[in-house]
């Protein structure tokens, strides 16, 4: 799943660092009433009025009786959540809890005294949470609830979800084919490239156009795992970490010999050469429903996903089709690849907030096991079914208790994921998640999971501030060189490949790179 880039203009700051100063007066808000963001992802299939539904009828009474708190969502659009939390905001009346997936918009508006700080109150108002989040995984010693926290001040200004589903891609490859040309699973990139030849020259699928390989103008995302194979995993962690930019690996020792092998990929008429035109998912799955891909990249769960319907589509068409997952081995023999980290979205309270205490009570009330637990699955027979004692949502839930999001994430925003009693039985109910036999889930959830490691997450002396404002012109940039380089003809690639990334680093990634250098505190 994508991060959302939460652009906070420095007009929005200064408006909003104005009203807080002078108070939000025209705030007809009562004492002991909070107003928490909720992301609207309209009503298509069912779904609720995210402000108005059986949860939050839930919600509403139970955290009432409990804490003697009222809460009023807000609902912000999913698409264009930023540009909504940045006009409330601006308008100085904002919710008491927003969240954002971009640390580097939270440390610019902390930056700018626009946001609460958390720190005095982790003890008191927050030990439920705290305790819940427990040791960071990547920061032994630390706590998970500090993970935000300025390594100077001692300052918490937003606090990050936990996730516990870390899995994060997938390359898949029609089996069926495979099995048609009697060739294996590759787990080699060359193996990989051997088969797509096949494909390409063999057709198994007997279609009118096959597309050995599919992606998005998003390559670094879709063909993340093949890639990211070509990294130099002896490299230094400090070294990861202060030239991974904007998210993205292209400075990191072999990566451009991943994109090499992209490059050399479309110059034998592997990969759909209308790739670049794919500003989103949709294309690209229409194909593969059609039965013309042969292979593609993406989230670890994406063919399975009842929302894109990419495998029970393709099998109206096709009936025998058959997607895996697969891994490839990197060039010294070793699968290694990348997971999420556990940290999810940020959870931050304005400055101008009304009611910041009552705002971490909300918090820490959601963070108890009876409380999220039953926001998670609820009830029985209505919401949840047992299979061996695991519980397995049932996603057309009546009576207005369908969940507008998987597992209620929404109205979780601590927690990403499906917290059961152990990890293996979260696991076991993330797979029966979905409208497929469970094996094939923890099947694919395994090969994402084989061998990953999340990116080095480093304690700064200061927190980062240089990416806020370049980020997107980075990432802009960043499709457009990708696209050009593995387009470009095999003399020509080191060219266009080295051309861009100078300029790359001229557009402010050089400005990251220093800032990260100079901040870097060693574990």
């Amino acid at each position: 799943m994508k991060k959302g880039i939460f652009l906070f203009t420095l007009a929005a700051l200064l408006t909003v660092l104005m009203l807080t100063a002078i108070g939000c007066k025209g705030n007809a808000i009562g004492q002991n009433t909070i107003r928490v963001v909720i992301f609207d992802r309209g009503t298509d299939g069912g779904k609720t009025n995210p402000t108005n539904n059986k949860w939050v009828e839930w919600i509403q009474k139970k955290l009432l009786e409990d804490e003697g708190i009222n809460i009023i969502f807000i609902p912000v659009p999913r698409a264009t959540e930023e540009q909504a939390q940045i006009n409330l905001m601006a308008a100085g009346n904002p919710p008491d809890i927003c969240m954002t997936y971009d640390i580097n918009s939270i440390n610019n508006m902390a930056a700018q005294g626009g946001l609460f700080d958390m720190s005095p109150y982790i003890d008191t108002h927050l030990k439920d949470l705290k305790e819940f989040f427990g040791e960071d995984p990547t920061i032994p010693g630390r706590d998970f609830i500090l993970r935000n926290m300025n390594a100077k001040t001692g300052e918490v200004f937003s606090i990050t979800s936990k996730r516990m589903n870390t899995a994060r891609l997938n390359t898949f490859i029609r089996k069926d084919w495979l099995d048609k040309l009697g060739l294996p699973v590759p787990r080699t990139t060359q193996q990989f490239f051997d088969a797509l030849i096949a494909f390409r020259d063999r057709n198994p699928g007997r279609v009118d156009r096959v597309i050995p390989y599919s992606m998005t103008k998003d390559v670094r995302w879709g063909a993340g795992n093949i890639l990211e194979s070509f990294i130099n995993w002896t490299t230094p962690a400090k070294d990861r970490w202060i030239n991974t930019v904007a998210d993205r690996f292209f400075l990191l020792p072999g990566y451009k010999e991943g994109a090499r092998f992209m490059n050399r990929m479309y110059n034998a008429g592997l990969i759909d050469p209308d790739f670049p035109l794919y500003q989103n998912d949709e294309p690209m799955a229409n194909k593969i429903k059609s039965g013309n891909v042969g292979s593609f990249g993406h989230n670890w769960d994406q063919i399975f996903r009842d929302s894109e319907r990419l495998f029970s589509d393709l099998l109206k068409n096709v009936p025998d089709a058959e997607w895996v997952a697969m891994n490839l081995a990197g060039t010294d023999g070793t699968i290694r690849k990348i997971s999420y980290d556990p940290a999810g979205i940020n959870v931050f309270i304005p400055k101008a907030s009304k009611n910041p205490i009552l705002a971490m009570r909300y918090l820490n009330w959601l963070s108890k096991f009876e409380n999220y637990n039953y926001l998670q699955i609820g009830q029985e027979g209505i919401s949840h079914e047992l299979i061996d004692g695991i519980p397995r949502l049932i996603p057309n839930a009546t009576d207005g208790w369908i969940q507008n999001s998987s597992m209620n994430i929404d109205y979780t925003p601590i927690m990403n994921g499906l917290f059961l009693a152990t990890h293996e039985e979260s696991i076991r109910a993330l797979a029966n998640a979905y409208p497929w036999p469970a094996e094939r889930i923890l099947d694919a959830y395994n090969m994402a999971m084989e061998n990953a490691r999340p990116n080095p997450v480093i304690i700064t002396s200061t927190p980062l501030e240089a990416a806020g404002p370049v980020a997107p012109t980075l990432v802009t940039k960043s499709d457009e060189f990708m696209n050009n380089s593995i387009r470009a003809s095999a003399a020509t690639f080191d060219r266009v490949w080295d051309t861009a990334i100078t300029d790359w680093l001229n557009t402010g990634a050089r400005a990251i790179i220093e800032e990260r250098e100079a901040k870097y505190i060693a574990p």
